[in-house]
Formats: C-alpha cells, structure tokens, sequence
C-alpha cells in the first residue's frame, strides 16, 4: 500500500503543514503547485527533501483558489482547466527534476477532486491537462470517479486512492466537508479503519454499511492536526498487519 499525504500547503511565511516530518513516513508526496496553496520557495524546499529521502513527488492540481484553499467549487471552462492542470505540473516539474526526482503522479485536490469523481468535462479536462503536460504520469482518484475512467481511457495509469482520516458516504464518495463529521479526528479509530482498508479490502459508512475499497494508495491529510503522528502511526499499523508500505507501481 502506497501511503500519500498533502504536502507543500504553506504560502510565503504562512505554513501548514509539517512537511519535514511527514516526508519521513510516507511514500508519496502530493505537492501543492501554487494554485490553493504552494509558492517557488515551498515547492523547491519540498522536492529537494522528498528527492533526499527517496519519496515520490506527485503534483497537486487545484482550481485557482487560494483564499479558500481550493475547497470552493468553481466553474471552469474545460480549455482553461485543461491549461491550468498542465501549468502546475510544469511549474512542479521544474523543481523535482532540479532536485535530481521527477513527477511521478498528478492528484487533484479539493474542489476539483470532488467535482472529478461526477463531473465528465471536468475531470476530462484535468487529464487532457495531464497530457498536455507530457510525461508517463499516473491518476490518483477516488475509486469509480470519472476521473480515473478518463486517465484509464487515455491510456494514463488510473490508481485508487482511499482516505485514512475522512468518513464515507453509503455510496462510496467522501462525506462533503461542510457536515458533520467529515473529518475523522479520533486517531486510534484513523488507524484501525486504515488497516480495515488495505487488508480487509472495506471501510464503514457513516449509515454503518460496508463498503468495499480497492485502493492501492491510501491518503493522510496533511492540514489534519497532529498529521506527521498520525501518519507514523498508521504507517506502523500497515506494516504490523503485514502489509508492504511503498510507492505503488
């Protein structure tokens, strides 16, 4: 199991995330590219370490939203998203490449990730911005979102991602962030639905159905309090139950 968090999400003197110490448990990097969060100097210090500590850099794309974080649903024309989408992982690429890495992988984020898992135009357009870009880059998305149908379609490889710390719906999207409990804050229960997920192959929903998971990179946000403790103890539950933590293939 692949083990990515949401790095990189600082701006000028403003920090979020703990970004040293989550480059020393996970496998894969979601770098912010500058659109939600992310400048020059946050995206070169991150590639430089994540290169250092052999930890895969993948480009996190949002709509153009940094007052609110990416987390505002926008409507963008395909071409200009298509643009965007390429633009970052440019700007990205830049720094990994100079670091001695590359990028590997491109991730929405937020808004855009949400509205990738329904919306065909959109998520259309982030991988046609994925090709644009250039280079043999695979999808993270939500397990049946259109996104990864799309990336699959256009021969692009399409990898299932599953959330550690956020509740799911019976249907087996994310619980959206403006109710109740989207967030899960409880560590031991972060942690035992993570082994839940890689092993068992299912998660709870918040009716308390089962729903099945087939993910091959499961996600820590880094904007969660404690992000760095809890992604150490997740990684460590992972590997007690016998499950290989590394970058999926």
């Amino acid at each position: 199991m692949d083990l990515n968090a949401d790095l990189g999400e600082g701006f000028g003197h403003w920090t979020l995330t703990d970004d040293d110490a989550l480059l020393d448990c996970v496998t894969s990097a979601n770098v912010a590219c500058g659109f939600h969060a992310g400048d020059a100097s946050v995206m070169r210090r991150v590639c430089d370490t994540a290169a250092a500590r052999g930890v895969r850099i993948g480009a996190q794309v949002a709509y153009r939203d940094l007052a609110g974080f990416g987390r505002r649903s926008m409507d963008v024309p395909p071409a200009e998203l298509t643009a965007e989408v390429a633009y970052q992982i440019g700007a990205l690429r830049v720094f990994a490449e100079a670091a001695g890495s590359t990028v590997a992988y491109v991730k929405p984020h937020g808004a855009l990730y949400n509205r990738a898992v329904w919306d065909d135009d959109q998520a259309a357009a982030v991988v046609e911005g994925v090709r644009l870009a250039g280079g043999d880059l695979a999808v993270l998305g939500l397990p049946g979102s259109r996104l990864l149908v799309h990336a699959a379609a256009a021969g692009l490889v399409a990898v299932e991602e599953a959330f550690a710390d956020r509740a799911y719906t019976p249907q087996g999207t994310l619980v959206p962030r403006s109710e109740p409990g989207a967030v899960l804050h409880d560590e031991d229960e972060v942690v035992r639905r993570s082994v839940g997920m890689a092993v068992d192959r299912g998660v709870t929903g918040v009716d308390g159905s089962r729903i099945p998971v087939a993910a091959r990179s499961l996600c820590v946000h880094g904007d969660t309090p404690g992000a760095a403790a809890l992604a150490r103890r997740v990684r460590a539950a992972l590997e007690a139950a016998g499950v290989a933590v590394r970058a999926f293939a």
